[in-house]
């Protein structure tokens, strides 16, 4: 059966349960009012998305200050996208402060994990509460707010006893130079926004061939998730990063996961990417239904333990 009818059949099957929502008329912080074409199967994950809500205060210095993103504000998203579960990040915007996570988790009734940003005294008992409330990873963002690698190594360790991972958001050119840190570390490992790999080079960058061979590690798994962030050839196919996109499931699709970065704190309010198109552009990412389904439910459900 080719794609095309696959994806028919699929949407038909679908159709039933799409019709107890409510008429989409768009969703906050994303483009479009279509639902996505591509279903995918069932039990799939977003595995990167925020939230944010000022009765938390910004930390100091933080440079991305977006409005506030809830739950249900994110809901609208799902419905476009035909997923319930996902994967909240703890955003620069809070240093080390997880409440808005907390809740987001606490709100979710299961259906999500969470991934925080915390600091290098945090007690044995804090992580045990997180580790209950759904915590399953954490996160070093060094793009935006300044996050720190010298206790890179004490935490993974600390976190790894918990099952968790460490999740790391860099330049390309900055992973070249932590690939052997990277590489030791005790705790599994997730990069963020498929390493961020600098355009229009691509998998001729040397970037790319670190994260190949961080993969062929066994320990790496890489999200397929922002591509308008490095694109130079932009919405709405951005092909450029769409061939890294490729280029990663060809080598490993079993290490890789999908995310959506809703709200999309790096974009301008007016010009918010199409998370359904997004989501659409898998079926050209990887093309067989296998990889698929590894990258969008089996991967993230072992990983993040739903």
């Amino acid at each position: 059966m080719d794609l095309t009818r696959r994806l028919f059949l699929q949407a038909t099957a679908a159709a039933g349960a799409l019709a107890s929502f409510p008429a989409l008329a768009g969703a906050r912080y994303s483009s479009g009012d279509e639902t996505a074409r591509f279903i995918p199967p069932a039990g799939s994950v977003d595995c990167h998305m925020h939230l944010y809500n000022d009765r938390y205060p910004a930390a100091p210095g933080a440079t991305l200050l977006p409005p506030n993103a809830t739950l249900d504000d994110y809901a609208q998203v799902q419905k476009r996208l035909h997923l319930q579960r996902f994967v909240i990040v703890t955003p620069s915007t809070y240093g080390t402060d997880n409440r808005c996570l907390l809740d987001g988790l606490h709100q979710s009734n299961g259906n999500a994990r969470g991934v925080a940003v915390i600091a290098a005294g945090i007690s044995d008992a804090e992580l045990e509460q997180m580790n209950k409330a759904g915590v399953r990873g954490i996160r070093f963002n060094l793009s935006y707010g300044g996050a720190s690698l010298d206790d890179l190594e004490l935490l993974a360790h600390r976190v790894n006893e918990l099952g968790w991972h460490v999740q790391v958001v860099a330049p390309g050119t900055q992973l070249l130079d932590l690939e052997p840190r990277l590489a030791k570390l005790p705790a599994r490992l997730v990069i963020d926004h498929m390493g961020h790999i600098p355009q229009p080079q691509g998998i001729d960058a040397p970037a790319f061939a670190t994260i190949n061979r961080l993969l062929a590690g066994d320990r790496t798994w890489v999200k397929l998730s922002g591509p308008y962030i490095r694109s130079k050839q932009g919405a709405p196919d951005y092909p450029d990063v769409g061939t890294v996109a490729k280029a990663l499931v060809k080598v490993r699709p079993d290490r890789l996961l999908w995310g959506s970065d809703w709200p999309h704190p790096t974009v301008a309010l007016e010009n918010k990417p199409d998370d359904a198109h997004i989501l659409d552009l898998m079926t050209q990412w990887a093309p067989n239904e296998k990889d698929r389904n590894a990258i969008l439910r089996d991967n993230p459900v072992s990983l993040y333990g739903f």
